[in-house]
């Protein structure tokens, strides 16, 4: 992939965070759950959907006690989480990969996305993930840089996503596949969500994320 339309891509997913506190809209490429393909010209390579940014709501208690640094969204680490995730758009799956030049499993690129976030300590498995970390965040209230787990043929959750916004996310879906950008709407996807997660901490908090 080129680094100008990577480049470009970013700048695009990126754009509503920079209006969350003014409530403006924005617009996003329609990808529709592929990864985004190289022509000689960007500037047809994608259409635009409208997003309206939501005021940001009270999000649930998880296990009954409320986590006031995870109620806000802290929009300069979801926007460096997001730009580190769609970076590697295009990089194979591969399992147990947890880098751009050696792949990445749907984990792996979980913890590479939130690699810079200090205040975030993440475990290596997505079942983990999904068991011990964050606040609990209902569909409704999912904000960019929330994490998604699904079952997939499984009793238990076995993969994660990164929401980018608009029902979309971005993950490294399986073998023979590439880090790629999927939709919520899909029927697949929306059978098999379990849960979503909320591990960035608020502005200004500096607190550590522990199991809880």
């Amino acid at each position: 992939m080129r680094p100008f339309f990577k480049t470009w891509l970013t700048i695009c997913l990126l754009m509503p965070l920079a209006a969350h506190a003014t409530n403006r809209e924005q617009r996003l490429p329609n990808v529709n759950g592929f990864t985004p393909k190289v022509h000689s010209t960007t500037t047809n390579s994608a259409k635009s959907v409208k997003l309206t940014v939501k005021r940001p709501t009270q999000l649930s208690k998880a296990h009954g006690n409320s986590a006031p640094g995870l109620m806000a969204v802290n929009t300069k680490q979801s926007s460096n989480v997001l730009s580190r995730a769609v970076n590697v758009l295009g990089t194979p799956y591969r399992w147990g990969g947890s880098s751009p030049s050696k792949g990445f499993d749907c984990s792996g690129l979980v913890k590479y996305a939130f690699n810079d976030v200090k205040a975030v300590d993440l475990p290596r498995t997505s079942n983990a993930m999904a068991a011990g970390h964050g606040l609990k965040v209902d569909r409704k209230d999912l904000k960019p840089g929330d994490l998604l787990f699904f079952k997939l043929k499984s009793r238990q959750v076995n993969h994660v996503a990164i929401y980018l916004g608009n029902d979309r996310f971005i993950h490294a879906p399986r073998s023979g596949k590439s880090v790629s950008i999927d939709t919520l709407k899909k029927p697949f996807w929306n059978k098999n969500y379990v849960i979503a997660k909320r591990v960035l901490p608020k502005e200004h908090d500096n607190l550590r994320i522990v199991q809880r």
